[in-house]
């Protein structure tokens, strides 16, 4: 049974950062993209990020660029999103998922298929 598990969030500050960890488990491919996507109360599921197999390439919603950084733990098929300069618009749940797609970059929750339970984040003062 594969399972994804996301670990890391909290409250913080406007302007603070946080980092959020994503750990998958049963190996739902042989290799396999991960990515982040996160959903405000209210509001529909939004990409945020994602990183290939190999690890050397990324993806990021333009709100992010700049100041949230994905990486990949292949061996421990472990990702992360350091998240820095944090907004209240960031406060969301954050959901960590993995992909088929491997080599190139998935930015469309379409292409994922298995989806970990979320993590919350709250910015707020």
């Amino acid at each position: 049974q594969v399972q994804v598990v996301e670990s890391g969030g909290g409250l913080v500050q406007p302007g603070g950062s946080l980092r959020v960890s994503c750990a998958v488990s049963g190996r739902p491919f042989t290799k396999y993209g991960m990515g982040w996507f996160r959903q405000a109360p209210g509001k529909a599921r939004e990409f945020v990020s994602t990183i290939n197999w190999s690890g050397v390439r990324t993806s990021y919603v333009d709100s992010v660029k700049g100041r949230f950084t994905i990486s990949r733990d292949s061996a421990k098929n472990t990702v992360y999103l350091q998240m820095n300069g944090l907004r209240p618009e960031d406060t969301a749940v954050y959901y960590c998922a993995v992909t088929g797609v491997a080599d190139t970059l998935a930015v469309v929750a379409a292409a994922y298929t298995c989806w970990g339970q979320g993590t919350q984040v709250i910015v707020s003062s």
